[in-house]
């Protein structure tokens, strides 16, 4: 097996700890913790002038994560969460009652609750019954109607990890005349994306998990096109032509999608999150993404073996860096909690544990992981 595309050099975890939960948050690559301690330091001895920097660069890492996902600069807003991303949108649009919105029934709530809000203006939420059928393209082409106007999916699922076909999903929706939102946060920076070869019209991530950088910190990519179409409806101080003169209170927006931005942004979370995304590009996604997919098909492999209820469909296309299983006759929170015990960090639920590993982790640990597994059950 080949080594892993990010070396123990960037990121590295804790001694005795095989850390197995991007699904829940990413370790920070050491690169990343240099930038914020000297942003700290900076700010601790100089105040305003230790922040100057991120804040003179602003256009800059909005290019870089623009490069990033194949936007341009104008098309990114840095924002403090996926919700927000999704509340940008769903508060942006012009809704009549009676209009549609296309969702999955297994998303996670920051993806589902801004839609569900716009049921007070008369919008019609209708969810793709997961546990009877995936969001697949034939699926969504038969669920749409001529009312729909949005549908908003998960890239890969946050529970167990399905990973859906962007591309041929925006293609039915927008040949129905709907817009195709994705929440990216369980797959961007494990996988490469483009947006415009995928027709994505608004792309939404925080950057604390599998782009590893910090909490409290996101971006959203909306086309230029839909610009047109979207309105500001929270404001800030920020979102005006020129922020600087505080007095003109009617003055236009500002340029591109930082008009969505409102207030003061989250400096630190902004540098974290352009210094992650340079570590992940200087690895390569498309190496990342094999190497993820290399290890969860090993992980998947060796459950089967041990006859593991695994949750997680793989297949081309389809397989991520998330797999969810449940060991027959144990308590998963049990299992996942004496697992932690022995140093393999993962999320656990009564529905199963979820193991989610990133292009630093071994096959080593990986089958240490599944030994774990044997000493557990015997």
């Amino acid at each position: 097996m080949s080594d892993p595309p990010i070396g123990p050099n960037e990121i590295s975890s804790r001694a005795g700890t095989t850390y197995l939960n991007h699904a829940s948050a990413g370790l920070l690559p050491h690169h990343t913790a240099r930038v914020l301690q000297d942003l700290v330091k900076g700010q601790e001895d100089a105040g305003v002038l230790g922040f100057l920097s991120v804040e003179s660069q602003l256009a800059h890492y909005r290019e870089q994560i623009g490069r990033f996902v194949g936007a341009s600069a104008g098309e990114i807003a840095f924002l403090r969460n996926t919700g927000d991303g999704a509340n940008t949108i769903a508060r942006g649009l012009t809704w009549s009652p009676g209009d549609e919105i296309v969702l999955c029934d297994n998303e996670f709530p920051a993806n589902v609750l801004p839609y569900l809000a716009l049921r007070e203006f008369g919008v019609v939420v209708r969810f793709v019954r997961t546990a009877l059928e995936r969001l697949t393209p034939d699926v969504l082409e038969r669920t749409m109607t001529s009312r729909t106007r949005l549908v908003a999916v998960s890239w890969v699922s946050f529970s167990d990890g399905y990973k859906h076909d962007l591309a041929a999903l925006s293609a039915i929706a927008h040949a129905r005349g709907a817009l195709f939102c994705v929440d990216a946060i369980q797959g961007l920076g494990a996988f490469p994306l483009d947006v415009r070869e995928m027709g994505i019209d608004a792309l939404y991530a925080g950057g604390a998990k599998w782009l590893m950088a910090l909490p409290g910190v996101s971006f959203l990519f909306v086309s230029t096109e839909l610009q047109d179409r979207l309105g500001v409806r929270w404001r800030g101080w920020r979102d005006v032509a020129d922020i600087w003169n505080f007095f003109d209170y009617e003055q236009g927006p500002a340029t591109g999608a930082a008009r969505y931005e409102g207030g003061t942004q989250n400096f630190l979370g902004i540098a974290a999150l352009e210094a992650s995304i340079s570590v992940l590009s200087r690895a390569g996604l498309e190496r990342i993404e094999a190497h993820v997919l290399a290890l969860t098909d090993r992980l998947y492999g060796a459950l089967e073996a041990r006859g593991a209820e695994v949750a997680t469909l793989r297949g081309p296309g389809i397989s991520s860096g998330i797999v969810t299983f449940a060991l027959p006759g144990y308590d998963s929170v049990v299992a996942g909690r004496t697992l932690g015990a022995r140093g393999f960090v993962t999320t656990f639920r009564p529905s199963g544990i979820r193991v989610s590993p990133h292009g630093y982790t071994t096959f080593d640990e990986l089958d240490a992981f599944a030994r774990e597994l044997d000493r557990l059950t015997g």
